[in-house]
């Protein structure tokens, strides 16, 4: 029997008024692919198509991967020197970006744009500071429904939330000025503590400074331990760094409004990334995946646990040191109809078993530890040992989720990997 005890999930009408999380889009954390981590600036007209194929061809599009971003490195080496309108370079995209999203959107998919919040870009193109209004009107010729947009060569305007705030809500402005829903989606590295403000202009906005391939060593170009404060958000962030700068944030995100994890590099932290509701933005080459990476990012269990209509991120119940460095950590968060998803995770170089009582999963809500539950590995595939799945076998069945059957008290015999994540779901029975 079903204990209906937890979150019911609000209605919200989309409509079109004063804030980013008002305009309709980015309900659930956003999906797609983004251009940057494996092309950077070597990109063109012909190689964003051939990933927006890819999605089509691989059926990622049937689990929710919609966007399809270019980043840094599509401008002209001038703005249009009548209008200061942004132009797009002609070599590299010969038929012009109008043309390239109704083929984008012809696939069924979307198209976004980068720019930044400072007089050039991360790579030194033109940036928007100034220009915001005939940006986002040029955007809107062009058909983009998505904008990333950064926080390089800022011209000093940072340094205080309403200083920032300022600088980002003029682009927010001028994209509401066009009438056209555009998911905007703030990449200023947790300066000035985002997760404050960015909510009312943002649709998802970034945490912290940019993540690198490397699970969980430091590195001096990322040198805070908390982004509360954090003076210099830095880059080469690794992933268990960044998981830490997101504990104490999941509060601060809901509908409409996204706290931003970066691009998945490291396919392993889809787990984390999914049950702290960060937009899932790829950044592999899509032509030449293997089966592994297909499997890992078309996890229905786990998209939907991203996806979940209860919007609610997981918390981290416990973060308990290990001998000789790292820690094994405890999620817990809320989903809908009552069930919880449960995480634990081992940033240790050492393999970790441990048992887990209802009174620790359920640390915040006292009637839940009575309960028994019906708990499904979503890890675990459903199909049997040997077999393989593609996705023109998927039906909206669930693939992954294997059921370890009704627990009462307790989840005993946890084993964790080094540097793996356990997930578990809940369902009250």
């Amino acid at each position: 029997m079903k204990h209906g005890y937890l979150l019911s999930v609000c209605t919200f009408a989309i409509i079109h008024l004063g804030s980013a999380s008002e305009n309709g889009l980015a309900r659930t954390p956003q999906m797609g692919w983004n251009t940057w981590a494996k092309f950077g600036c070597g990109i063109s007209e012909e190689t964003v198509l051939s990933m927006a194929k890819a999605i089509v061809e691989t059926g990622l599009d049937k689990f929710g991967y919609q966007y399809v971003v270019i980043d840094d490195c599509w401008h002209a080496p001038s703005r249009n020197q009548s209008t200061g309108a942004p132009l797009a370079d002609p070599t590299l995209f010969p038929n012009g970006i109008k043309k390239l999203a109704g083929d984008i959107h012809g696939l069924g998919l979307q198209l976004g744009l980068y720019s930044s919040a400072g007089s050039m870009t991360c790579a030194r193109r033109f940036g928007s500071l100034g220009y915001e209004e005939i940006d986002a009107e040029t955007y809107v010729s062009w058909d983009i429904d998505y904008l990333k947009y950064d926080n390089c060569y800022n011209e000093g305007q940072s340094g205080t939330p309403l200083i920032s705030y300022n600088r980002y809500k003029k682009m927010f402005k001028a994209l509401n000025a066009t009438g056209r829903p555009i998911l905007y989606s703030m990449c200023n590295w947790g300066e000035d503590q985002p997760w404050n403000w960015a909510s009312t202009i943002a649709n998802s906005w970034r945490i912290s400074g940019d993540l690198t391939d490397n699970f969980g060593r430091y590195d001096d170009r990322c040198p805070c331990t908390s982004m509360l404060d954090c003076k210099l958000p830095g880059f080469y962030c690794s992933v268990a760094r960044i998981i830490d700068f997101a504990a104490p944030l999941g509060s601060k995100a809901g509908t409409g409004g996204w706290n931003d994890l970066d691009i998945l590099e490291v396919i392993t932290h889809f787990s984390m990334w999914s049950i702290l509701k960060s937009p899932l933005l790829l950044g592999n080459d899509l032509t030449s995946m293997s089966q592994d990476t297909w499997d890992i990012i078309t996890n229905d269990a786990i998209i939907a646990l991203n996806q979940d209509p209860v919007n609610s991120a997981a918390n981290r119940v416990f973060n308990r040191s290990i001998e000789g460095g790292g820690s094994l950590s405890l999620w817990v968060g809320n989903l809908v109809n009552g069930t919880t998803v449960v995480a634990i995770i081992n940033t240790s170089s050492k393999h970790q078993r441990l048992h887990l009582s209802f009174d620790e999963i359920f640390i915040d809500w006292l009637p839940a530890r009575t309960f028994s539950y019906r708990v499904f590995d979503l890890w675990q595939k459903t199909i049997k040992a040997g077999e393989t799945l593609d996705f023109s076998q998927w039906t909206n069945s669930t693939i992954w989720g294997v059921d370890l059957g009704i627990r009462t008290a307790s989840l005993s015999g946890i084993d964790v990997g080094v540097h793996a994540t356990r997930l578990f779901k809940f369902v009250p029975w």
